[in-house]
């Protein structure tokens, strides 16, 4: 899996990106620790609106959606093991997971613009395919 810095607020997260549907679907599952100021993002191939649950998830956790603009939409608390599906309120290209409360504790909050997505391509499975593809033809 990849790892990567971004920063909100200055604040930087070491996040691991999650960005094919398998990566997505695993997440933070089956993990009994996640250290402070680490976390993951999860990248999808199109904007919209997105959900996020916690089946098999041990920790408690915050998800921050961003927008296309890279502006948080709304931060989530997410609890344990809970099957109720958590929603952004918006259009979204990914979302940030990191341990619960990280978020409020570094005053990080709906409307704050997230740093360090953009400042190197990233790029989904499919999307590096359809790449090679047409360099390939």
């Amino acid at each position: 899996m990849n790892h990567k810095v971004i920063s909100i607020n200055s604040v930087p997260i070491h996040v691991e990106v999650a960005d094919t549907e398998d990566l997505r679907q695993q997440g933070l599952m089956n993990r009994s620790a996640l250290q402070s100021g680490s976390g993951m993002i999860f990248i999808f191939e199109k904007p919209g609106t997105l959900g996020f649950w916690m089946k098999n998830t041990r920790i408690p956790l915050s998800i921050a959606f961003v927008s296309e603009e890279d502006e948080i939409l709304n931060i989530e608390d997410m609890n344990p093991y809970d099957v109720t599906t958590v929603k952004s309120l918006g259009s979204a290209k990914c979302a940030i997971e990191v341990p619960q409360g990280w978020f409020r504790k570094n005053g990080i909050k709906s409307g704050d613009i997230v740093a360090g997505l953009n400042d190197r391509v990233i790029m989904t499975e499919s999307q590096i395919r359809k790449l090679v593809m047409e360099i390939l033809i």
